[in-house]
């Protein structure tokens, strides 16, 4: 073997070495990923072409479920009740969440108090205790009721008990877990050059018009990466519309979310087989809102690339 070929087999075997490394690395997140992802998605995808109600086993049927779902009214009610939340909630958490980073840029002693003190709700959130402490809050004895009467305003109203007022109940929920967002955008308010308002002030642009021209244009990427993450949260609402709707999606399907609806088939009634195909339908429907933002992106979204 000559010198050169001893260098070129020392060299392909130290770069086998540093691959098994790798992989021996990775593995814990990879089996994790293949056993606890990549496995249960494909069996809920074969299960969304059968029947199967978990006790036995499960026929295939071809795309009736698929076509089920196209009679089922509480499947389109659901679908309705997911929209709304998410149309609604996703831009007023994100607007509030924008707001407040930008009063956050200025520094001052007490920014990273507040600024703990406001991510706080997304950390418990999404957590039964808030859940349960929300639904006490705005049941006919609660908090919010108290709070009013104290005012002067005699108001003895159940809001999770009303129909119009119900879903409401859940989008300032979701509006109050807006830190994670904030934090993300402070995070991008901060990256702004200076220069680029020293710029626009000398040339005569007043705050909202340096607001308009500078900081929005600069934040895009920003409002872009938010936007995808919160719609994907604002579809796949669940524990909140558990624990206030008491499981059911009361009152009168007001705060059936389509997460919940889907818990309901294949926990409640067995039907596994409906709900992998509901599970997939509202992947496809991820998927559809994505593609025409990340389609669009290019009309709004600035890259100074």
């Amino acid at each position: 073997m000559n010198v050169n070929s001893s260098h070129i087999y020392t060299a392909k075997r130290r770069q086998l070495n540093e691959n098994v490394a790798g992989f021996a690395f990775i593995s814990p997140w990879l089996i994790g990923f293949l056993a606890f992802t990549i496995l249960p998605m494909s069996f809920s995808l074969y299960y969304s072409f059968t029947e199967y109600d978990i006790l036995g086993f499960p026929l295939f049927n071809g795309l009736r479920n698929f076509n089920r779902m196209l009679g089922d009214e509480l499947f389109w009610k659901s679908l309705s009740v997911t929209f709304f939340y998410a149309f609604v909630s996703v831009p007023l958490r994100l607007a509030f969440a924008f707001f407040i980073a930008l009063l956050f840029k200025r520094a001052s002693n007490l920014v990273r108090f507040y600024q703990a003190v406001y991510y706080l709700p997304s950390i418990v959130g999404g957590s039964i205790a808030v859940a349960v402490m929300w639904r006490r809050l705005f049941m006919a004895d609660g908090a919010l009721n108290a709070v009013l009467q104290a005012v002067g305003i005699n108001s003895t109203v159940s809001w999770i008990g009303l129909p119009s007022t119900a879903i409401w109940t859940l989008i300032i929920l979701a509006v109050w877990q807006f830190g994670s967002s904030m934090l993300i955008f402070l995070a991008g308010l901060r990256q702004i050059p200076a220069a680029y308002y020293e710029a626009a002030q000398i040339d005569g642009a007043n705050a909202f018009r340096r607001f308009l021209s500078v900081t929005l244009p600069q934040m895009t990427p920003i409002i872009f990466f938010n936007l995808i993450m919160q719609l994907i949260n604002g579809f796949t609402v669940f524990t909140q519309a558990f624990v206030v709707s008491g499981g059911n999606g009361d009152p009168q399907n007001a705060t059936l979310v389509y997460a919940l609806y889907l818990y309901q088939r294949a926990f409640k009634y067995y039907n596994m087989g409906y709900s992998s195909a509901m599970a997939w339908v509202l992947v496809l429907i991820i998927a559809v809102f994505t593609g025409i933002i990340f389609k669009t992106s290019d009309r709004w979204v600035y890259y100074e690339s």
